[in-house]
């Protein structure tokens, strides 16, 4: 067997088709595609026809699932929580046995809201210089007012370093747009980077137009592709650090050039102090996300009893409380 674990066998299989052979032999350009006979194996001699897969692991013949978790598409575990019907979609994922321990509507179409900016955030972790510094342009005064912003005015001068830590912790809006600028020059360019980095890790039922997550019907993703895109960006150091943090002292320069500071603090109830943390269970920081079309959602990165690194998702719940309650249910009664 390949990416299963021996206590789970009874629900586990391979999902490598999810990258491998949905890239592959699902048409994702229009070169000719080259029939695999082992098709859970993305083979060297195909990823000419394939540029997105070019400087990934599975460009070197590797087993694409081979360090994650795979699941059917079928449900398990609700039957055992106190609180049913409160989120649409939700999961627990071990990242050190590779085993899916809980399973709800793991590949139904869901809004991510601002979950959307860990993708964002890998992106620029990737290749970006934190040091370097961006100009805020005017492209900001197009957002919703009432969104969630970090408060950046147009002309400011901010880094890299300062915009991911708005954009994690407050989850500003206007840093997302900044950011995607400075990668990309344009928004609509960096979304063409989101969904191609997407597609690499495997999301092949998710679609960016944006790199905030603000509401747009072309821009969704499911339960699933969200664990394979926070599974890759808490492989980066850098991302693990922004992602704990409490709070934040941001220093810029406005478009005057006078000094300007803000303090930041994280939205995640658990680090800020607000919600009690699931009984053995060290959080280690996460994405929340809000709007009227996708609910309350939340990504969590937490470490269980025996020190094993636990993925949990919480989409579309119908309230912040019932939120952080569906998180607290599937956490005490599956990461441990």
């Amino acid at each position: 067997m390949i990416c299963t674990n021996n206590k789970s066998n009874n629900r586990m299989r391979l999902l490598c088709a999810v990258c491998g052979a949905a890239l592959l032999l699902g048409g994702c350009g229009s070169a000719e595609k080259e029939v695999i006979e082992q098709p859970y194996r993305v083979y060297s001699s195909a990823v000419s026809s394939f540029p997105e897969l070019e400087g990934s692991s599975t460009a070197e013949g590797d087993f694409f699932a081979k360090n994650l978790c795979v699941t059917e598409d079928i449900d398990f575990g609700e039957d055992q929580l106190q609180y049913t019907g409160i989120a649409e979609g939700a999961g627990v994922f071990n990242l050190d046995t590779k085993e899916v321990t809980y399973s709800q509507n793991h590949f139904g179409r869901l809004y991510p809201a601002s979950t959307t900016k860990i993708l964002t955030a890998y992106i620029i972790l990737q290749d970006a210089d934190l040091d370097d510094t961006t100009t805020v342009s005017e492209t900001i005064r197009s957002l919703d007012p009432a969104s969630s912003v970090c408060g950046l005015r147009v002309g400011d001068t901010i880094s890299i370093r300062d915009l991911l830590y708005g954009l994690m912790l407050v989850s500003g809006n206007d840093a997302a747009v900044a950011l995607a600028e400075y990668y990309s020059g344009s928004v609509e360019a960096f979304a063409e980077v989101m969904n191609r980095e997407a597609l690499k890790l495997g999301a092949s039922q998710s679609h960016f137009v944006n790199p905030h997550g603000l509401p747009d019907d072309n821009h969704y993703t499911t339960v699933y592709d969200m664990y394979l895109l926070f599974s890759a960006a808490v492989q980066l150091d850098d991302f693990v650090t922004v992602i704990g943090t409490q709070q934040w002292d941001a220093s810029y320069t406005n478009a005057d050039g006078d000094p300007v500071s803000q303090t930041w603090w994280n939205t995640n109830q658990y680090l800020a102090g607000k919600r009690p943390v699931p009984e053995n269970i060290t959080v280690i920081g996460g994405k929340t996300g809000t709007t009227f079309e996708a609910g309350y959602c939340l990504c969590l990165y937490s470490l269980n009893a025996r020190n094993e690194r636990i993925i949990s998702i919480v989409l579309k719940a119908d309230g912040r409380s019932d939120l952080y309650l569906m998180t607290e249910q599937i956490l005490n009664g599956f990461a441990n």
